[in-house]
This record gives C-alpha cells, sequence and structure tokens, in this order.
C-alpha cells in the first residue's frame, strides 16, 4: 500500500515538474514569426497604383496575423508613407540599401503586389539568385503589355516565365493572363485566378471627404462618379515623372478621345434627365483632373452644369475611397476606382479598350460581364448609357450586384491566403 502512494506521488509531481518546464520554456522561447517581404507601391500619381499597397497588406493582416510583413516599396511620396505608417503601424518599410540587405537575409518569403505586369522581375530574380527562398507572385496581369509589346518587353517574357515557373504560386488578376501564361509555358505549380489586390483597401479619410461634398452640395447616395481617360496615361504632363514627350501616344490619344469619352457624357445627361441624382467628375490620376473639364464638363450643354460637381484637384485614395462609399455607383474609363468600389459593394461600370491590357476582364472573373464594356466594339458601346441609367434607377438590385460580386473576391482572397499560409508552413 505504501508503495503504490509513494509511486502515485511521483507520478503526480513528476508531471507537474514537467509541464511547469514545458510551460517554462515554451513562453521563453516563442515561435519565430515568419516574415513576408511585401514589394510593391510601384507610384503615387495614380490611386490605384497607391491602392495595391494597402489593399495586399489588409488582407494579410486579416489572414496571416501571425506573421511580420516588411514592405519593399517603389515610390511611397507624395505623402502615401504617412497614410500607409498610420493604417498599418507593424508594418516595417524597407527603404535603403541596408533595410535590403537585411530583408534578404531575414525575410521567409517574397511576395510580389499586384500590377500591370510583373513590375519588380529584376528583384525577383535577385531574391530567387541570391536566396533560395520562395516566393510568389500576387494578382499580376500577364504579359501587361500596353498596345503593341516592344522588342524589349518581348524579350523579357522569357525571364518572366521563367521566375513565373518557379514561384511557389502565381496569382493572375484576369483569367486572360492565366490562359496566356498556360499556352506560354509558364509551368508553376499553383497557378490561379487571383483578385487585384487593390479590391481589399479599407483606407479612410471620411472628414476630408465629408467636407468636399458638403462644400459641393452633394448629399451621400445621391450622386454617382465618373471617371475620364485617354488611351494612353500622358506622363509627360505629370511633373514629377520627366516622361519624355511621346509623339505616338499623344497622336493616339487626340484621335479616340471623344470617341471614347462622348458615351459617358451622354450617360451623365440621360441620368441627369431621367433621375434627381447629381454627377461628380474625378480622377483616378492627376492627367484626370484637366481632362476631365476639357472632355466632360465643358462640352455638356449649360443647362446640365448646376448639378454637375468638377473635382480641380488630384486626391489619395483614402480620401478617393471615402467619397466613393458616400456615391450611389461610378462609371468611367477606369479601373482601380470601381475595383475599391466593388470591394465594399457600391455599384461600378467599367469601360475599356486593349491599351489598357486585359484587366478589365477581371469584371467577367467575377461576374460583373454586364457592367463591362468594350470602346472598340460598337454593340458594347451602345450599352453603356443603359446601363448606367439602370444603375442609378434601381439602386437596390445594383447594390445587391455589387454586394455578390464582393463575395466571390472575398472568397478568392481566402484562398489565396490559405496557399501562402501552406507555403509559409
Amino acid at each position: 500500500m505504501m508503495i503504490q502512494t509513494t509511486r502515485r506521488h511521483f507520478l503526480s509531481t513528476s508531471s507537474l515538474a514537467l509541464a511547469a518546464f514545458l510551460s517554462q520554456n515554451l513562453g521563453a522561447h516563442p515561435a519565430k514569426k515568419k516574415i513576408i517581404i511585401l514589394r510593391s507601391s510601384w507610384q503615387t500619381v495614380n490611386i490605384g497604383d497607391i491602392g495595391h499597397t494597402p489593399g495586399v497588406l489588409t488582407i494579410l493582416e486579416k489572414y496571416l496575423p501571425d506573421s511580420e510583413i516588411r514592405l519593399w516599396p517603389s515610390s511611397i511620396g507624395n505623402g502615401v508613407k504617412e497614410i500607409l505608417e498610420q493604417r498599418f503601424p507593424k508594418v516595417k518599410i524597407v527603404n535603403t540599401p541596408e533595410l535590403v540587405k537585411q530583408a534578404f537575409s531575414e525575410g521567409d518569403f517574397l511576395l510580389h503586389g499586384s500590377g500591370p505586369f510583373l513590375v519588380a522581375r529584376a528583384d525577383v530574380k535577385k531574391w530567387r539568385e541570391e536566396t533560395s527562398k520562395p516566393y510568389g507572385i500576387y494578382g499580376i496581369t500577364f504579359p501587361g503589355f500596353y498596345g503593341a509589346p516592344t522588342q524589349q518587353q518581348i524579350a523579357s517574357l522569357q525571364s518572366d516565365t521563367e521566375l513565373l515557373t518557379h514561384a511557389a504560386f502565381t496569382f493572375f488578376r484576369d483569367s486572360p493572363s492565366l490562359d496566356y501564361a498556360r499556352a506560354h509555358g509558364v509551368k508553376c505549380p499553383i497557378m490561379e485566378f487571383g483578385p487585384d489586390g487593390a479590391f481589399a483597401v479599407d483606407l479612410r479619410n471620411d472628414k476630408l471627404a465629408g467636407e468636399f461634398l458638403k462644400k459641393k452640395g452633394l448629399t451621400p447616395g445621391k450622386f454617382l462618379c465618373v471617371i475620364p481617360r485617354q488611351r494612353y496615361t500622358p506622363y509627360w504632363e505629370v511633373k514629377s515623372r520627366n516622361t519624355p514627350f511621346d509623339a505616338f501616344k499623344d497622336g493616339k490619344n487626340k484621335e479616340m478621345q471623344e470617341h471614347d469619352n462622348a458615351p459617358l457624357r451622354e450617360a451623365m445627361m440621360t441620368v441627369l434627365d431621367k433621375t434627381d441624382l447629381k454627377i461628380l467628375i474625378c480622377p483616378e490620376d492627376e492627367t484626370h483632373v484637366k481632362l476631365g473639364k476639357e472632355v466632360l464638363l465643358d462640352k455638356l450643354p449649360q443647362q446640365y452644369h448646376n448639378r454637375v460637381v468638377w473635382r480641380d484637384s488630384y486626391w489619395l485614395t483614402d480620401e478617393a475611397l471615402s467619397t466613393y462609399i458616400k456615391s450611389a455607383g461610378l462609371f468611367g474609363l477606369e479601373m482601380h476606382s470601381p475595383i475599391m468600389c466593388i470591394g465594399h459593394g457600391v455599384p461600378a461600370i467599367v469601360c475599356r479598350f486593349s491599351e489598357q491590357t486585359t484587366k478589365g476582364f477581371m469584371w467577367h472573373d467575377i461576374g460583373l460581364d454586364d457592367w463591362l464594356f468594350d470602346m472598340d466594339k460598337p454593340d458594347e458601346v451602345a450599352r453603356i448609357v443603359p446601363a448606367v441609367l439602370a444603375m442609378a434607377q434601381n439602386p437596390f438590385q445594383a447594390k445587391q450586384k455589387a454586394l455578390q460580386a464582393k463575395k466571390i473576391v472575398e472568397g478568392r482572397q481566402k484562398a489565396t491566403m490559405e496557399i501562402l499560409g501552406k507555403t509559409l508552413t
């Protein structure tokens, strides 16, 4: 009897001692956080290019909260750095050669963020060659040619194909890009549709947006937004870019400017005639400010001017999104403002042309076929005005349609993050 009591006492005290030992040692040495290096932030003259980064950061924050994220940006000037630091205080910004070197040493995974093509191909190649660590591509268009490809772009395809093939995964933001990759030799083990990161942007500046709307007499829910565009962005008009004048692109812009923007004016007038809504002409990039006045406002008959507001200055992603959320919907020739709208359940119609690459086809991928129009197909151009009017006259149905697309996007976001999480472990 005494032997049994002693044995029970030994087992009991041993178990307690072991539990205490494990608790102390596990507490003192927690599992090392996986470090993800996000290569992103391509430029700041376009609220869509700004939006790629906070969108992907939001998705990472939501689905991989135990990972450490470091942002390796190309451009975060013009107040963007401060906005990112405020929204993502835990994210370290890798913006010096020393920090880049440290990121290569300590990082576990390189994630190339959303973009119009494999923007940082040189950095992805360097990561692969110098670290042999895994990397992945998140939400790009491929190959991403704006119009006819140059010889340099064609030459880069072989390198891109190799880089994508050796990635842990490649997510394409539109199905034509995925089809192109498969047809042109990309053999990545995981290739799927992965929505543009900008769908997840949640930056807000309700104060600035509210002040602007009040000043301009725009009531929440009682106005539509419209964005003009030219075939090629005239970056030579943006002082900070130092881009040389391009005679071919300028000529194409002038040739197609009225063709592309006249249907927007017609839609504006139809909405103003048949509803009590107002219209806000707004920019997605800096060049749209002047363009909006020249091709939309100035060419509208005078009787419509008292219900149309032209935004006479560029804005950043946070104020723009806060404004879109207060609108009844958006239409126009740009892509990322509609993306951010759908990400928040706001109706958005996209008009596209071949010079914008295939990114617009993501509207097919998320169930918005009848909100996508090709400006080079007359039968589709003819349907723009009725579609905009239907969106304006049937806000509940339009909202439900936008929310269904949002649900599809969020499902893909979750699935892509599950794949990244498995890759990390």
